[in-house]
């Protein structure tokens, strides 16, 4: 049956996952297809064969389908091509489903984002929808999902009610730094540090991330998100062509996806997990922050 839920697609230079993704895309067969693609960098010609090569791909559209396109002939780079594809994309539509072009979901996946969709449509307090799960073995929940306060975003769904908030200027940072503002949202001092370095570095723009502006968003609103129990999504890009996800020996890579069942079972209240948050933060976020520093000690050192 084809899928209500209009999906943005976010694509750049890698022929071969987007390939993958793609297929699952065509499998679950969407009414609607936004697809978002970033430029290359004109002084490299093989970027520029590799984005071509990918749109070529995308051109293969052999469903019925209303497609949207919103090419950039100039690199724009993560932050500013995410975050102007996604205004882009909720001007057209009031939800979606999103995936990057390395995110390979289950086909249960997007079951789980439209149903939830649906039942959350109208819950201020909700704002993100994840296909990840980042507990490895452990079982946060007996539920088919529970609610968190990181956003997770390799295939996730959102509205347009949430999006609009999105600063990519994190204009109220200064203000809310001088407040201490993470101290409401942590009580580990070490947590706290992680996320203000993280913040100061984006606001400063050494990091060129979209994902990290949204997080702080959804925290300025006292947002919810929503994980499933097990993880839907599976990360195949990490590796040197990657952005971010560089690290081929990172335990999140390539992580299994599996199947969700249905009928989903439902929390019975919006109160988010704070263990599974708190494993999370420990195990997810603050091991990234070490081997982040261990990287530019080694920079450092080499340059010296």
């Amino acid at each position: 049956m084809p899928l209500n839920t209009p999906i943005v697609f976010l694509v750049f230079k890698r022929p071969d996952t987007t390939a993958q993704v793609f297929n699952a895309i065509r499998q679950a067969q969407p009414k609607t297809l936004l697809i978002v693609a970033d430029g290359p960098r004109q002084s490299n010609p093989e970027e520029q064969e590799k984005c071509l090569a990918v749109r070529s791909l995308l051109d293969r559209i052999d469903w019925t389908c209303d497609v949207h396109r919103n090419y950039s002939e100039n690199n724009l780079g993560c932050k500013r091509r995410v975050a102007s594809g996604l205004d882009w994309a909720f001007d057209l539509v009031d939800r979606a489903i999103i995936l990057e072009d390395d995110c390979l979901p289950h086909p249960s996946f997007f079951q789980f984002c439209e149903e939830l969709l649906d039942r959350f449509a109208e819950d201020e307090r909700v704002m993100t929808i994840s296909g990840n799960n980042f507990q490895r073995n452990r079982k946060a929940t007996p539920h088919s999902y529970y609610f968190s306060r990181h956003m997770h975003c390799w295939g996730w769904a959102t509205w347009q009610r949430a999006w609009k908030h999105f600063d990519i200027q994190m204009t109220l940072w200064p203000e809310l730094r001088k407040q201490q503002f993470l101290r409401s949202i942590f009580s580990s001092r070490r947590a706290q540090q992680y996320w203000y370095n993280i913040f100061d570095n984006v606001h400063r723009g050494e990091i060129d991330s979209w994902a990290y502006i949204w997080q702080y968003v959804i925290w300025t609103h006292s947002g919810l998100n929503i994980h499933p129990r097990h993880n839907l999504v599976s990360n195949i890009g990490f590796g040197p062509d990657s952005t971010h996800t560089t690290s081929i020996d990172s335990p999140w890579a390539d992580l299994p996806a599996e199947e969700m069942t249905f009928p989903l079972i439902h929390p019975r209240t919006l109160l988010r997990d704070w263990r599974a948050d708190s494993y999370t933060q420990r195990y997810y976020f603050e091991p990234r922050g070490l081997v982040r520093l261990k990287s530019t000690i080694k920079r450092i050192l080499h340059f010296s």
